[in-house]
């Protein structure tokens, strides 16, 4: 069952998503990508939950698709594939990039193939030192998929992705933060405390506020500027109607630290 490989826990508003299948470097299943997708869509729906973080277990983050159990060896119809990325490894990416509620990947291990884009789609990325990102498409003589094309150029520009990609190169952890991938490597001792701190902080912020941030910055490469102008304006136009922004105006005024409660 789907459920069991993937842990599950809330504490502290902070929904913590585990991959657990270390013995194929927590490859995703069909079920069991789509149960991710689930919670993603859960935590993003759920008040109670303010940030989200995604690891895995053993020595890997994930190792992608599994395709070892994934075919059906029944004749290939013409639309198969389209239908199945569409469906399966893009609804994934969107599911992350779709989410109200920050994401954090802490990337314990190898990231390769979809589950470098898995990582990649997140909103802030922590990394172990001993973590690797593989663009491992090319070594099977496939086209990158899960969003890749999309998401790599936006964060590197077009060069150095075709390099990561052309070449399916595994890349450092400490090469990943100075490419602008990653956003900070730690010990691989002090990957989940500071996963756990950086979650903390989040679910501690005005959760609303960072759900209408993240949108305007996910949307914003994809936008020409009066368009963008107007998404800022009519975000800050909802925003004004939560209780924390009326929060932080008043911890301004009163000169103290505002309390936020994600209303």
């Amino acid at each position: 069952m789907p459920e069991r490989w993937i842990g599950t826990t809330t504490d502290h508003q902070v929904t913590h998503l585990t991959l657990n299948r270390p013995e194929s470097l927590n490859a995703l299943t069909p079920d069991m990508r789509d149960h991710l997708i689930d919670l993603l869509a859960e935590a993003s729906a759920d008040p109670d939950v303010r940030a989200v973080v995604l690891t895995g277990t053993g020595r890997g983050f994930c190792a992608g698709a599994d395709l070892r159990g994934g075919s059906s060896g029944g004749e290939r119809v013409a639309g198969d594939v389209t239908r199945t990325l569409r469906l399966g490894a893009q609804r994934l990416v969107s599911a992350v990039l779709d989410c109200e509620k920050p994401v954090v990947a802490a990337v314990n291990g190898t990231a390769a193939g979809l589950g470098a884009h898995l990582a990649f789609a997140c909103d802030l990325v922590l990394a172990a030192e001993s973590a690797r990102f593989i663009e491992v498409f090319v070594r099977r003589g496939l086209v990158p998929d899960g969003g890749g094309a999309y998401l790599l150029p936006r964060l590197i520009g077009p060069h150095r992705a075709k390099e990561l990609m052309f070449f399916g190169d595994a890349l450092t952890a400490p090469d990943a933060e100075r490419l602008g991938l990653v956003n900070r490597v730690v010990p691989d001792g002090e990957l989940e405390k500071k996963a756990r701190e950086w979650s903390t902080r989040l679910a501690n912020a005005p959760t609303r506020a960072l759900a209408l941030t993240k949108h305007l910055v996910n949307t914003s490469l994809d936008t020409d500027r009066a368009t963008a102008f107007a998404a800022e304006a009519a975000a800050q136009e909802i925003n004004m109607t939560t209780a924390d922004a009326r929060e932080g105006v008043a911890g301004f005024t009163e000169r103290r630290e505002p309390k936020f409660r994600g209303r």
